[in-house]
């Protein structure tokens, strides 16, 4: 059974750290998504199944390789995997499965409101934070090295995937945002600070 998790494992840390790698084809070009008569999904999709596939090539190789193996270890994973599942249903609340695919963002001709109450008055960005968790889960309970390193890639990635989709946002919502911006954090909550 633990060979059978560590290989869920590599493979869900596989496609999560390739998130920021589909949100960064989009964002840099959103004009370019917009102005497309056909969906944009018809090639962002393949191309993001494709980063999976190339991500799990350049992986393979080490699946196995562990920094430790303690049965242990997946209490506190369940708990991230856990407070991960949460993020993602205070995450979906308000918002259509159309909002949380990006498609008013690929579309453009849609008037927007921005979501700021719930769970993003805490951080603007829950998704993420669910993703990040959900890959920390993973690492933490396997042990597996890739989990770990993949983990580290997608912070990387992500990173620069949510400062151009603050600048977007911005150009989207103009002060609004910005004001948003400045008073709530982008993935990790500050607690006791008002």
């Amino acid at each position: 059974m633990v060979r059978w998790l560590d290989f869920l494992g590599w493979i869900a840390c596989v496609v999560y750290a390739t998130i920021p790698g589909f949100w960064l084809l989009i964002h840099p070009r959103i004009e370019y998504w917009r102005s497309r008569r056909r969906s944009p999904y018809r090639l962002l999709l393949p191309l993001w199944l494709a980063m999976w596939l190339v991500l799990g090539l350049m992986t393979v190789r080490w699946r196995h390789l562990a920094l430790y193996t303690r049965l242990w270890t997946w209490v506190p994973a369940v708990l991230l995997f856990a407070v991960g599942l949460w993020l993602y249903s205070q995450s979906g609340k308000n918002f259509s499965t159309k909002q949380l695919s990006g498609l008013p963002e690929l579309d453009g001709h849609h008037e927007q409101q921005l979501a700021t109450s719930g769970i993003r008055a805490l951080v603007r960005h829950p998704f993420y934070l669910a993703h990040l968790l959900e890959m920390l889960a993973w690492s933490m309970g396997s042990g597996l090295m890739v989990c770990y390193g993949l983990t580290a890639f997608a912070i990387i990635t992500g990173g620069l995937m949510i400062r151009m989709e603050d600048k977007e946002l911005e150009q989207r919502f103009g002060e609004e945002y910005a004001a948003y911006r400045k008073r709530v954090p982008a993935v990790l909550p500050r607690f006791g600070r008002e």
